[in-house]
């Protein structure tokens, strides 16, 4: 069977209320997380900062974090910090716990929020009960949006912190009861032992690195394992899926890649592809930053009778 494919323009994640892309020029970008100003690198910025000369710094930030020339960086702080503090998704009811880390990052990817919408609303109109997993599934942003719709979610990361940070996450966010389960572990060795125990799962959503390690040391490199992954995730499906989403932040991996891959591996199942790129506005200037890509398959609906 042949999945067409909609290849849709960028969607651009344009909801937030309490985080904004202020500004963004010459590799960096000016942030605002609620209350704090953030400025990190993007490497995607590629153009000059708009009326800015070369090199100029933004005046207004609390925290900047300098890339060092060896690898990896350090933030620099023009006043006192909370160590985490939250801000909220108003559009889904979620509250996120924010905090800067050593490798730039601050626990949210915020562009992924138009996934969390479409997670979210798929789940609710599919008028039956649906069981997710999410694998490399960081802080547990997807999770919380899928509980939050009523699905029992099984959430996977290789990092004990990032499994716990989730699970604080869903308690700000009012889910602590939701059926959750929070697992640190390899994804692939998991995938395969739910396969021996007979679990499956109507829903799968992934963010695979491009490299990594797993919770014992396994290596993971993108281009090698995630088709295994997929074929694996593939025998733990139900007789009915209700969506598979694969996000991806590589440049070694295009829309049409993405779409291609799920088009060959659902390709018993009757339903929709679509593919693109998720981006954040800048709101100095209008320009769309893009942040990364996505794949979605998506089962049809049933025929009503």
């Amino acid at each position: 069977m042949t999945t067409p494919v909609q290849h849709l323009p960028l969607l651009v994640a344009d909801r937030w209320r309490d985080f904004q892309l202020l500004d963004c020029g010459e590799g960096m970008k000016q942030e605002k997380w609620g209350p704090y100003t953030l400025v990190r690198p993007d490497p995607q910025v590629l153009w000059p900062r708009l009326g800015a000369a070369p090199g100029a710094r933004w005046e207004h930030w609390d925290g900047f974090y300098h890339r060092s020339e060896s690898g990896g960086g350090k933030w620099e702080f023009r006043r006192p910090l909370p160590e985490h503090w939250e801000i909220r998704y108003d559009a889904l009811g979620l509250t996120f716990k924010i905090r800067p880390t050593s490798f730039k990052h601050t626990g949210l990817f915020p562009e992924q929020a138009v996934n969390w919408d479409w997670i979210h609303s798929t789940i609710k109109s599919a008028g039956r009960s649906v069981n997710v997993l999410n694998l490399f599934g960081y802080t547990g942003a997807a999770t919380c949006a899928a509980a939050a719709a009523g699905a029992s979610v099984c959430h996977v990361d290789a990092a004990e912190g990032m499994v716990k940070w989730c699970k604080e996450n869903a308690v700000l966010s009012g889910l602590e009861d939701r059926p959750i389960r929070y697992i640190a572990d390899d994804c692939l060795k998991f995938v395969r032992r739910e396969a021996k125990r007979g679990r499956r799962y109507d829903a799968i959503i992934m963010d695979p690195p491009t490299y990594g390690r797993g919770s014992t040391g396994e290596l993971w490199r993108l281009e090698d394992h995630l088709w295994d992954l997929l074929q694996e995730c593939r025998s733990i499906l139900t007789e009915a899926p209700l969506f598979f989403l694969i996000n991806a932040y590589t440049a070694r991996l295009s829309p049409t890649v993405v779409a291609n891959l799920l088009s060959q591996l659902l390709r018993e199942f009757k339903g929709s592809i679509s593919a693109g790129e998720v981006g954040l506005p800048v709101q100095r200037d209008g320009k769309v930053l893009p942040c990364g890509i996505y794949g979605r398959w998506e089962a049809l609906p049933a025929p009503r009778n």
